[in-house]
């Protein structure tokens, strides 16, 4: 009788913490993290807690997707939705706009020309620094989603745990070669893959076809050529601490292979592929168009499956 007794008070005291855990409150507070004469922002959302807990650096992905997941056309508040759930589960987290991009922009310099990947690299390893000075955090996790997973296992290597969501499991060169020879069309082949190649070799290409200035153009040729040296199987490779990478299955800008890829190099990771998430954390129950409109959707919530992979992991 005691022994049912002492069994229906751990199930009940299990389920009021972990109802505790999902109802926390949280705080968020302006971040500014100043290196040299720049400055980058960011927002540091912390949960109503006493004592010690853990803290995410959040880098988002590529082009100018700011702190909360979103540009100029499209908002879909999923970087943002991805803090506020891990704050309400007793982690904080501190996501902030890359250089040049949001808030950060005067720091991307005065032409994107002076900017490269490794400008994003030092960036992690400062906030990582920036984020040890504050006495509330237990440990430092990096977050990487899609590029940021390449620019956050780079740079976290110092970190107490890293996780990639969507992350490229190939050179970025390779990705452009795989995208542009899916449309199958001979005459863009011919036209992009020599200036792939030549930037990849470290050389830039003086003559753009104008059509291909959003690819391609002059100025940001030295960012292609600091982003093609680097390949995320060579890079997990060299991490030592706990790697967790998550990988949806309706995601159209990476796919699983590229998961099994960065699992394949690092054989101490974690894999995890979620049914139905697509490349911004959101599950789609539809067809290609839904997913496509996901991305314009700042209501649609992201994966609870998701969230529950990466507090698991962060808390263990």
């Amino acid at each position: 009788m005691n022994k049912i007794i002492l069994y229906l008070t751990v199930l009940f005291l299990g389920v009021l913490n972990a109802q505790t855990k999902k109802d926390l409150t949280f705080k968020e507070a302006p971040a500014v993290l100043k290196i040299n004469t720049d400055q980058l922002y960011g927002t540091l959302t912390t949960p109503d807690l006493t004592k010690k807990y853990p803290v995410a650096l959040i880098i988002a992905g590529s082009g100018p997707t700011d702190r909360n997941g979103n540009n100029a056309m499209m908002k879909n508040n999923s970087l943002k939705m991805l803090a506020e759930d891990l704050a309400k589960n007793g982690i904080a987290s501190l996501r902030y706009d890359k250089r040049g991009i949001g808030e950060s922009k005067a720091a991307g310099g005065e032409s994107e020309s002076t900017l490269v990947f490794e400008n994003y690299i030092q960036d992690v390893k400062s906030w990582i620094n920036f984020l040890r000075q504050d006495k509330r955090f237990s440990k430092v996790i990096v977050i990487g989603h899609s590029e940021g997973s390449l620019i956050g296992m780079i740079g976290g290597a110092k970190a107490d745990k890293f996780v990639s969501i969507a992350g490229a499991g190939d050179s970025a060169d390779k990705i452009i070669k795989t995208q542009i020879g899916a449309k199958k069309m001979k005459q863009l082949d011919d036209m992009t893959f020599p200036i792939i190649d030549s930037l990849k070799s470290g050389h830039t290409v003086s003559k753009v076809d104008p059509m291909l200035n959003s690819l391609f153009r002059p100025s940001i040729q030295p960012y292609l050529i600091s982003w093609f040296k680097y390949n995320p199987q060579t890079e997990i490779k060299k991490l030592t601490i706990p790697i967790l990478i998550v990988q949806g299955s309706s995601d159209l800008q990476v796919s699983v292979q590229d998961a099994e890829n960065l699992a394949e190099a690092n054989k101490n990771s974690e894999k995890v592929i979620i049914d139905k998430m697509n490349h911004i954390m959101k599950t789609i129950e539809g067809d290609h168009n839904d997913n496509m409109a996901s991305y314009n959707n700042e209501t649609l919530p992201i994966s609870e499956t998701l969230i529950d992979k990466i507090v698991s992991f962060i808390q263990k």
